[in-house]
């Protein structure tokens, strides 16, 4: 009888384990199922229109109505076509597509649907269009505007991508009007779009290009903020303008992710974007009256790369700055950028004195051309000059620049404070039409060419040198072919493998001083 009960249960055991066996077994066969199901459905195109209705279909001849009632049908490999029209509607994007298989939100080829927060409230920091912990996203030739709030907590943005998003296009969208009107006393944010690594896992793979963003109330926010656990994107071939903070933003040390190691952005590109009319004072922050804002800002991320950008009319240009203790900016290379009649200085490095101490670490500023900037004096009553080191630079290297500056200013370079070290400064070349001429090092000015060189050591720059740009009164920066500037610069590799407009960086082994290759 004992042999019999221990038979019995062995042959039980047998069956639980064929059973389980078995059972798994399909549970793994329908997992496959569905995501086949996922990669291999054929992908749908449902339409929305402001004279449809959710109970149709969602077909050309009988749309959705409703946005977010038709992203809720959509499913891997769809699309969302809108109709134009204005959709007064907060855009949620409820779930995510898969490798290779975007869901797709865009306009209707040749017409234009307007997404307006025009009467809602804004809650906390809200994205009239939100992507939050998605993935395989494609968002396209929309307007988005009229998102308006006077709260001080609150923060409105235009397009916001948090959590632990990824693989993610903003492509073609048009944002405008994205505004904080409250008192600058009470905190006043705003961004037009908004991409902020707030989660233990990072926002990887976005890329924001051939967006129109303008005309924006972003207070002390910017227009276009990277922020956070954020790497591997790119931003490229926007046009940002008529802005009253600083236009692209790729920071770190702002508390966008609470792990002190998670907190800043980094490995991207901010590449061929258009940036004017960026000036602080059209707006009611007090920081910003003197034309403090920033055109593209590097502050406190690491390995960024800024090429082929234009930047005028604005305060500042380019700043790879910090504003944090203990979040340099850090390892990022500014090449090939053409930066003309700002406010102030053209390209900007270090921290603020008697604020913060992040400072600038290791970075390459090669290959620029910098005309006619610091149209003012700064906020200390100085001309901040073509290019400005603040406290705490170490280990920049300054090469192939050419720095034109304007006849009535004439400083070139102005390392602004003592301190930092093995800042490497060459290969540039110096011009102006007036007689003043100025270099600083270490808080002490030089007017004299070679007492610069002995204090700073420079190497191998060319001083009174007319670059001969082809046409600098309708700022037409490229250089003649007669340019002493041509083959004099110094490879470093760094400069990347084309100039601004897309030539090869190099001809013959030879670099050209400057953001152009001449090529004939």
């Amino acid at each position: 009888m004992k042999s019999n009960y221990k038979i019995k249960n062995y042959m039980k055991a047998i069956l639980l384990a064929i059973i389980i066996f078995y059972g798994n077994t399909m549970l793994s066969a329908c997992k496959k199922v569905n995501d086949v199901s996922q990669k291999d459905l054929p992908a749908k195109t449902y339409y929305v229109a402001v004279d449809g209705d959710d109970t149709n279909n969602g077909s050309i001849e009988y749309p959705f109505k409703s946005i977010n009632y038709a992203l809720s049908q959509a499913l891997a490999g769809d699309s969302v076509i809108l109709r134009g029209g204005t959709y007064v509607e907060k855009v949620k994007f409820p779930k995510s597509g898969v490798l290779n298989r975007y869901i797709t939100l865009k306009a209707f080829k040749g017409e234009t649907p307007v997404i307006s927060g025009q009467g809602f409230g804004v809650f906390g920091s809200e994205g009239l269009i939100t992507l939050s912990s998605v993935s395989w996203i494609i968002l396209e030739g929309l307007e988005v505007t009229n998102f308006k709030t006077t709260t001080g907590s609150a923060i409105p943005d235009g397009i916001l991508v948090n959590g632990a998003s990824s693989n993610i296009v903003i492509r073609k969208n048009r944002v405008h009007h994205i505004e904080h009107n409250g008192d600058p006393a009470t905190g006043r944010q705003a961004h037009a779009i908004h991409v902020i690594g707030n989660s233990t896992s990072p926002i990887m793979k976005v890329i924001v290009e051939e967006n129109e963003i303008h005309d924006n109330n972003t207070g002390t926010s910017e227009n276009l903020t990277v922020n956070g656990y954020v790497m591997d994107f790119v931003v490229r071939k926007n046009k940002i303008y008529n802005g009253e903070n600083i236009g692209i933003c790729v920071a770190g040390g702002y508390l966008g992710n609470p792990n002190k190691a998670f907190n800043y952005a980094r490995n991207g590109v901010v590449a061929d974007n258009e940036i004017w009319n960026i000036d602080g004072s059209t707006g009611p922050v007090p920081a910003l009256a003197n034309h403090g804002a920033i055109g593209i800002y590097i502050d406190g991320a690491r390995r960024i790369i800024i090429e082929r950008n234009k930047v005028y009319d604005s305060d500042r240009g380019i700043g790879i700055v910090s504003e944090n203790d203990e979040f340099p900016t850090e390892s990022c290379i500014v090449r090939n950028n053409f930066v003309y009649n700002s406010w102030l200085v053209g390209i900007y490095l270090g921290g603020y004195e008697n604020y913060t101490g992040g400072g600038t670490k290791n970075c390459f500023v090669v290959n620029n051309t910098l005309y006619n900037n610091n149209r003012i004096l700064g906020p200390e009553g100085v001309v901040e000059g073509e290019i400005r080191l603040t406290i705490g630079c170490f280990n920049n290297v300054i090469k192939n620049n050419i720095l034109y500056a304007r006849a009535d200013k004439g400083v070139f370079i102005n390392k602004q404070n003592a301190g930092g070290e093995n800042n490497i400064i060459g290969n540039n070349l110096y011009y102006t039409t007036g007689t003043i001429t100025n270099w600083k090092w270490d808080a002490i000015s030089y007017n004299n060419f070679n007492d610069w060189i002995a204090a700073s050591g420079d190497s191998n720059s060319l001083f009174g040198v007319d670059p001969l740009f082809v046409n600098a009164a309708a700022y037409n920066l490229s250089l003649q072919a007669s340019s002493r500037a041509i083959g004099v610069g110094q490879i470093n590799n760094q400069e990347g493998t084309t100039d601004f407009f897309g030539n090869p960086r190099t001809k013959n082994g030879l670099i050209s001083i400057g953001a152009h290759e001449v090529h004939q």
